[in-house]
């Protein structure tokens, strides 16, 4: 495997530096400052037998600087601050090869591909965990700190989450939270930011190995917003988290996105229809395994609406489950069937029985009939008996339309038959003239006709 690109500040012959117990308290802050600028060099990992006594002396001095942080730290001042800026940057800020992916959305539709490890990850999680106290610890400033953990530091940072190692994603997504709660000042930057990260990769790439960490993030973000919810959360709700339904690999990242909207609709329910509709609107109508994802989200935004917002979209909803009902896909005709086990989505169905049962019952019928698997014949019969149980005569009375209208259309279908029989049998005695020319006389206008004579 190709190693991430780093800057070129490789240097040579590093020496080791003193224990921060060797030295007074006045000294430590150089010696921190010392053990950082030691720490800015970086290496390359693709080859292991390549500086292995350099490496070995950074990583112990990274191990050192841990150590500090954990011994409790006084107060950071700005040639400390800058200069811990400036270790995180050149170690973390680097551009992956071109070739670093090879599959779209890091992942395709499944979690089943092998990740892909940076070699250079026992220095990279060490200052990982560096960066993550030091942007924690009581003794960094956040009015201080701002001037260099800018929109430049936490924009490169951002890119890093495109990173295929799911160990660096992990720290990412971590520290991103602190930055986040740490620095208030940045938080508008870090909403549009990711956003434009969002848009970028369902208009434009259709590839991002980070979108699931960053979902985690703002989920937690979503839940710690004020009510009521400003129109800036509406728009991201509307023109980011429902488009995200449209890749193909949401699977890979639909669990993260499912409770980014439900926060949404648990703080605001009149959400809830509109939500529904946007992933009516969105939904896989040729993709099985997709249709199935979808399927249980929508159970879970169910669980989060109420019966006002229900009926404003429950025809079109419900329309869509009796497709999915009468599915050939066992798997997602089963996902359908199941939305019948939830309590609250049988309260909701009961009162809207009226609107709801006709839609429904053709689909239970023709599966009762025809479909081919046993649990889905099963699931099927449990389905219209309670149905049944919950208003026998609208049962009985949409069992009757169903007739009505396969008598209709069996009607329908048998003159449509008769007619194609009548236009073969006609067909039948016209005489086969083969591919003989015929010769067609023009039809010419009598001025025309006396001057050609």
């Amino acid at each position: 495997m190709s190693s991430a690109v780093f800057p070129s500040s490789v240097v040579a012959g590093i020496e080791p530096l003193l224990s921060f117990k060797d030295v007074p308290n006045a000294e430590k802050q150089n010696l921190f400052i010392s053990k950082l600028n030691l720490c800015s060099a970086v290496f390359d990992f693709s080859d292991p037998n390549k500086d292995s006594a350099e490496k070995d002396m950074k990583r112990q001095t990274l191990l050192d600087l841990v150590d500090f942080f954990n011994s409790g730290t006084p107060r950071f001042t700005e040639p400390m601050i800058s200069a811990g800026c400036r270790m995180f940057a050149i170690n973390l800020f680097r551009v992956f090869p071109p070739n670093y992916r090879t599959n779209s959305s890091g992942g395709g539709e499944t979690e089943e591909e092998e990740p892909t490890f940076d070699p250079a990850w026992s220095h990279l999680q060490l200052v990982y965990e560096l960066l993550l106290k030091f942007i924690a610890s009581s003794s960094l400033d956040a009015k201080l700190g701002k001037k260099y953990i800018d929109h430049s530091f936490i924009w490169r940072l951002l890119e890093l989450f495109d990173s295929e190692d799911p160990r660096e994603r992990d720290c990412l997504k971590t520290i991103l939270h602190r930055i986040y709660g740490k620095f208030m000042v940045h938080r508008p930057f870090i909403r549009k930011a990711v956003s434009n990260i969002f848009y970028s990769f369902v208009f434009e790439t259709d590839r991002h190995s980070g979108i699931a960490e960053l979902l985690e993030v703002f989920g937690s973000v979503i839940s710690g917003f004020a009510l009521p919810l400003k129109e800036e959360h509406k728009i991201f709700l509307w023109k980011v988290l429902i488009p995200l339904h449209k890749p193909k690999s949401v699977g890979v990242y639909l669990q993260q996105l499912t409770y980014c909207v439900t926060q949404f609709i648990e703080k605001e329910p009149k959400l809830a229809s509109s939500v529904i509709r946007g992933l009516l609107k969105y939904w896989p109508v040729t993709n099985s395994q997709k249709e199935v994802m979808f399927l249980s989200e929508l159970e879970e935004v169910l669980e989060a609406t109420n019966m006002v917002e229900f009926q404003k979209c429950m025809v079109p909803l419900f329309r869509r489950i009796g497709y999915c009902v009468n599915s050939s896909h066992f798997q997602v005709a089963e996902r359908a069937l199941f939305f019948w086990n939830n309590d609250h989505v049988i309260g909701l169905v009961a009162q809207n029985r009226q609107a709801i049962m006709p839609l429904i019952f053709p689909a239970l019928e023709k599966n009762s009939r025809s479909h081919w698997n046993q649990a889905v014949l099963n699931l099927t019969m449990n389905v219209r008996k309670m149905l049944s149980e919950i208003d026998e005569e609208l049962f009985l009375a949409c069992q009757r339309k169903f007739e009505e209208d396969e008598e209709r259309r069996e009607a329908v279908e048998e003159k449509r038959k008769m007619t194609w029989e009548r236009l073969e049998g006609a067909a039948a005695f016209q005489p086969v003239t083969g591919n003989t020319a015929v010769l067609v006389r023009p039809v010419m206008n009598p001025p025309m006709a006396a001057t050609l004579t």
